[in-house]
């Protein structure tokens, strides 16, 4: 969707999900002037043709950090832009300062005003092609300097790139628009910058992430499910690690997986790293599974330095849990016990879903607008495959609008 703001012509999107975090980014695109049309509920089209404002407001950017991805584009195609510090999950310390260094790299003047990020372009209005090299993996780093670059005078390489599935998607799409990006999956990208982009239809791949908490959900429950539309090359390591603890996956075909446990789960210890290692994403999934689990894990958590935060209220609801800086050490199998928890981001949210799945007696899963941000209808779901699960409202609290949070809901 950031990506569109490069070009005055249509962008059309399809197999975008109806989540909360894509209605952030559609009204930060319409606060700025593009217009977004939604013929079908999961395709928009999207024109950037009269953009008025180049600034992404803090009221935006504060749920959701991905807004930041508006800084390249409109940086690259306007030569200013204006985005505040973003925000989103509190899973961690996640600084911009490798995506502000590689601007800097292409000439641009940045600075930081008032929580802002300003900057603007060289004399001319058009950045300059560089060789840079990041520091360490980082994918939304990756993807915003991709993006300015293919409007960059002369050609860009990109080195310790990430290789996740969503750069070669956004990469195919910055192509079919006109640019010239080669290696993307790989760790060195080269971008050749042309003089405009244009319009383009693009089919987004399917949510990785969102196939592999399915997958959890299936082994925790000893049910048999069958996940469709998905795409099972892009979750080799997660599936490599679940076949190891018992899991059984088969391919029905490149995009159908058949997911059972019949013989229960194994321990067995994982470490998170950039792809194509086992996502941080899936790693409070796979410490629930853990918790059902005969034998110790140990689950080391090298991403974020933040990413325990699930692990306390599994402990409430019974969970053997032993967390040493990085490092989480789980004991299984142990019954769960229903419990009223917290979600504190995106994927602990939905790994207390599952655990709530398995526990005996009632779960309630509170401040769970973390995983609207990233499943859509998740309850209605695992509701369809036999889950008693359903949402709750609870009234809005003076704090609460005080800190401009959504509704409160549990699940």
């Amino acid at each position: 969707m950031a990506a569109a703001l490069l070009t005055p012509e249509t962008v059309t999107l399809h197999n975008i999900p109806y989540v909360r975090d894509i209605i952030t980014q559609r009204r930060l695109l319409e606060d700025i002037g593009a217009t977004v049309l939604t013929p079908e509920l999961r395709t928009h089209k999207i024109t950037a043709a009269h953009i008025e404002v180049f600034e992404a407001p803090y009221e935006l950017v504060k749920t959701m950090r991905a807004s930041v991805l508006a800084l390249g584009p409109l940086l690259a195609r306007f030569g200013k832009a204006k985005v505040s510090l973003p925000g989103g999950c509190a899973i961690g310390t996640r600084p911009i300062d490798l995506h502000l260094s590689g601007f800097e790299k292409f000439g641009a003047r940045v600075k930081l005003e008032a929580g802002n990020v300003v900057a603007r372009a060289p004399e001319d209005g058009r950045l300059l092609a560089a060789d840079i090299e990041f520091s360490k993996v980082t994918v939304t780093g990756t993807e915003n300097l991709m993006m300015a670059a293919t409007l960059a005078r002369g050609t860009t390489t990109l080195r310790n790139a990430a290789r996740e599935p969503e750069i070669v998607d956004l990469a195919d799409l910055l192509n079919k628009m006109g640019a010239r990006v080669n290696g993307a999956g790989s760790e060195t990208i080269q971008i050749e910058g042309v003089e405009a982009l244009g319009g383009a239809e693009h089919t987004i791949i399917p949510d990785r992430i969102e196939t592999g908490t399915f997958i959890a959900a299936a082994a925790l429950t000893c049910g048999e499910l069958e996940i469709k539309d998905c795409r099972p090359d892009h979750l080799t390591s997660v599936i490599a690690k679940l076949r190891e603890a018992g899991v059984l996956i088969q391919e029905l075909n490149p995009t159908t997986l058949s997911v059972s446990c019949p013989e229960g789960l194994t321990a067995g210890d994982v470490s998170t790293a950039p792809y194509p290692q086992f996502p941080t994403d899936m790693q409070a999934q796979y410490m629930v599974l853990m918790t059902q689990a005969r034998g110790r894990s140990e689950i080391v958590e090298t991403v974020f330095e933040n990413r325990f935060m699930h692990a306390s209220e599994l402990q409430r609801m019974g969970a053997q849990i032993h967390i040493d800086g990085r490092s989480a050490i789980v004991h299984g199998p142990t019954p769960l016990t229903g419990a009223r928890v917290i979600a504190s981001d995106l994927r602990a949210s939905a790994s207390l879903v599952l655990a709530g799945l398995i526990a005996n007696g009632e779960t309630v899963v509170d401040r769970v607008y973390h995983i609207d941000r990233g499943y859509e209808k998740i309850e209605a779901k695992l509701s369809a495959v036999g889950a008693e699960i359903e949402r709750l409202r609870a009234p809005v609290t003076t704090s609460q609008l005080a800190e401009a949070q959504p509704l409160v809901e549990s699940v």
